[in-house]
């Protein structure tokens, strides 16, 4: 019994593991782009708008500034086309979905980044 949940453990854990993150994060997801018979990595670096779905079917949008534009683009979580994904700040929100930066432009549209304690060494 303890051999056939391994074997089904392994079969479902073929997906990567990514960091977790959360809606008012800034996040970078590095994903490959097929132009022809080329294969790039592209980076998208913006804020999590939200998280939707559950388990290996959670999908994420994320909204980034492009000039003076706003762009969104929703994730798939288990998308093979998905090679890294890197939190670069943790964000202070109290909301799980942030629809109204989407109104805001400008330094109204800045999230506040979570102060994280730093254990001292003895």
């Amino acid at each position: 019994m303890e051999d056939l949940l391994k074997v089904a453990e392994e079969a479902f854990a073929t997906g990567k593991e990514f960091p977790k993150f959360k809606a008012g994060d800034t996040i970078t997801v590095a994903y490959k782009i097929v132009e022809g018979n080329k294969e790039r990595v592209q980076l998208y670096r913006g804020v999590v708008i939200k998280i939707t779905g559950h388990q290996n079917k959670k999908r994420f949008t994320v909204r980034k500034m492009s000039g003076t534009v706003g762009v969104e683009r929703i994730f798939p979580i288990d998308s093979p086309a998905i090679e890294s994904i890197v939190v670069n700040k943790v964000g202070k929100v109290r909301r799980a979905k942030l629809y109204y930066l989407r109104k805001l432009t400008g330094k109204k549209a800045r999230i506040k980044e979570k102060r994280v304690a730093i254990a001292k060494e003895a």
